[in-house]
């Protein structure tokens, strides 16, 4: 390889990993994983989140690596700006979880081993499944993705590979279609 050694190398492995080159991209891998692991790792400060993180930095990368552009950075800057990002979000995600009040969670009552209520929740369920088949198949995914695996719609839009503006008319026009199917039915939404 020619150049100015490491950065010159690393260059040339994110090109041949861009035209799908499994080797270049282990090596790549292997050249940086350490310096990357230990960004995330300041960041997130837990090492299995880490490792999680980095290991989706990886696969990002190896989607991505086409849209590296060595005028604009430096390879290690470009793949830690991804782990960085991806690290923040991370972060952000676990700090939107709401705080409970323990003593509130133990003064509660439960409600749900009701038999009759669970075989309502049954039905609904039941209701729902019924539903959601008579959406058309995007936006079933979309709307499953979205309540039951709790991606946001950027989320959406980059895991099904969608413009966004696709993405958010699939769900709204596919909760609405899922709304009048339960008043049909009976079931409030």
């Amino acid at each position: 390889m020619t150049g100015d050694g490491p950065q010159a190398s690393l260059e040339a492995l994110v090109a041949r990993t861009a035209l799908g080159d499994r080797a270049a991209f282990e090596q790549l891998y292997r050249a940086t994983r350490s310096k990357l692991f230990a960004v995330s790792l300041r960041i997130v400060r837990e090492r299995p989140l880490a490792e999680e993180v980095l290991q989706d930095s990886f696969v990002n990368i190896w989607r991505r690596a086409s849209d590296y552009a060595a005028a604009k950075s430096a390879p290690l800057t470009w793949m830690t700006a991804i782990v960085r990002n991806r690290s923040v979000d991370l972060v952000r995600r676990s700090r939107e979880e709401p705080d409970v009040d323990d003593q509130l969670v133990a003064n509660l009552v439960d409600d749900a081993a009701a038999p009759e209520r669970e075989a309502a929740a049954r039905g609904e369920a039941h209701t729902l499944k019924k539903c959601l088949a008579e959406l058309d198949a995007e936006q079933r995914q979309t709307i499953a993705l979205a309540f039951f695996h709790g991606l946001t719609h950027s989320e959406l839009a980059a895991h099904l590979n969608r413009p966004l503006g696709t993405v958010k008319t699939h769900v709204r026009r596919g909760l609405m279609r899922l709304r009048e199917c339960l008043d049909r039915q009976g079931v409030r939404a």
